[in-house]
């Protein structure tokens, strides 16, 4: 039997999205297995429920995608789309992409990381304004996921256009989804072809030529096809969420100058800030699965076949886990116990690379924007149903 609560939970609604956090909260204590009539949808909110839903990816299966409509619509996947395939695929798949995406290696970007920074701020210094979003959150990830996967800095930006683009959705409206919102492989043939006869240090040259064995037992090479998703993919993701945490970083910080200050003149409490804005204010608020078997929580049945949305921004503030959740605090010992980057064999590939990108982007903007206000008047928010933040944050500074 449903709970009698009268919660209201929409995805897509923009006043919701505004602030989920009061809603999340309801729905934890009220209903706590939450069912949308109008998208046929389930929700599950608490830390505990969320876990176990990330970890069993039999019943919770990722193989109709990880995105709401992408369940709904029942498309068929391209092989290669990491995030939507369930073992053995998933397995042979991320393998491939593991050897990439080590915190060693990704570390070892620092110095690259940090020049593109300061490329894109030290042309704003004494300016008294700039934005968080179009000139620092468009910029970093951009010439970073470029310089990994060899796409020319002259393409660059088209690349990430074209993939905020397929994110993008009318205000209040679900989106619209077909094969096409998967990847812009067309895009990246090209330079697909180009690297087959000019091999370079990049992952696209990696990708076509390294030997596997797939989930057939087949030792062989990707096919062409399978690296255009791969590409496509991995340009997508590693564009738009870093995007939205430095937007975060600029909000969250204007409104804790106390906090801000603590990290200006103390750098080393900068990893830390970083994931405390990554459990407070997570670029990606839920990810959604499809259950393959009846479930029983808390009194509800999930049926087989339903589509589920585990709400990982709920779960990053349940007061059950986290103490004092609703405070963000850079002295909290989260750790890395948040959901943003999921849980189980579909944790985020590039969590280490986000972590970086976040790290170097607020250390910098410290060294040349130890104060900031934001500009409220041309602040806009991003009309995403897959991500949540900031589409525009210019800020004054000082």
């Amino acid at each position: 039997m449903r709970s009698p609560s009268s919660v209201y939970y929409d995805p897509y609604d923009r006043t919701i999205d505004a602030d989920p956090y009061p809603t999340y909260r309801r729905l934890r204590d009220e209903a706590p297995v939450y069912y949308n009539e109008e998208y046929d949808f389930y929700a599950l909110s608490r830390f505990h429920d969320v876990q176990p839903a990330f970890l069993d990816r039999e019943t919770f299966s990722s193989a109709r995608g990880s995105v709401l409509e992408f369940i709904k619509a029942n498309i068929e996947m391209p092989s290669g789309v990491v995030i939507f395939e369930d073992p053995p695929l998933h397995d042979v798949h991320r393998g491939l992409l593991s050897r990439v995406f080590t915190p060693k290696k990704m570390e070892g970007l620092e110095p690259q990381v940090r020049t593109f920074c300061r490329q894109a701020l030290d042309p704003l210094v004494g300016a008294g304004r700039f934005d968080f979003v179009a000139d620092l959150g468009a910029q970093l990830p951009m010439r970073t996921i470029g310089m990994l996967l060899g796409v020319p800095e002259s393409a660059q930006e088209a690349a990430r256009d074209r993939a905020i683009a397929n994110l993008r959705t009318d205000p209040g409206k679900p989106m619209e989804v077909s094969a096409d919102n998967i990847g812009q492989a067309d895009f990246f043939s090209e330079y697909i072809d180009w690297r087959s006869t000019h091999p370079s240090d990049d992952l696209m040259t990696e990708l076509l030529f390294v030997e596997f064995e797939d989930e057939t037992g087949t030792v062989r090479r990707l096919t062409r096809d399978e690296v255009l998703i791969y590409v496509s993919v991995l340009s997508s993701a590693g564009n738009e969420t870093t995007n939205r945490l430095i937007g975060w970083t600029g909000k969250v910080l204007a409104e804790e100058p106390e906090q801000r200050r603590q990290l200006v003149r103390d750098r080393s409490l900068v990893p830390n800030a970083i994931e405390e804005l990554l459990r407070y204010e997570p670029p990606t608020p839920h990810v959604a699965r499809y259950v393959t078997r009846d479930v029983d929580l808390h009194g509800e049945t999930v049926p087989a076949g339903s589509a589920l949305l585990c709400l990982s921004g709920s779960a990053n503030r349940d007061e059950r886990r986290f103490t004092d959740p609703d405070r963000f605090d850079v002295h909290r010992k989260v750790g890395q116990q948040h959901f943003t980057f999921g849980r189980g064999i579909h944790y985020c590939l590039g969590a280490a690379l986000a972590r970086l990108e976040g790290r170097i982007a607020l250390d910098e903007v410290l060294t040349s924007f130890p104060d900031w206000e934001v500009d409220w008047d041309n602040a806009k928010r991003a009309p995403t149903s897959t991500v949540r933040g900031w589409e525009s944050l210019p800020v004054f500074t000082t």
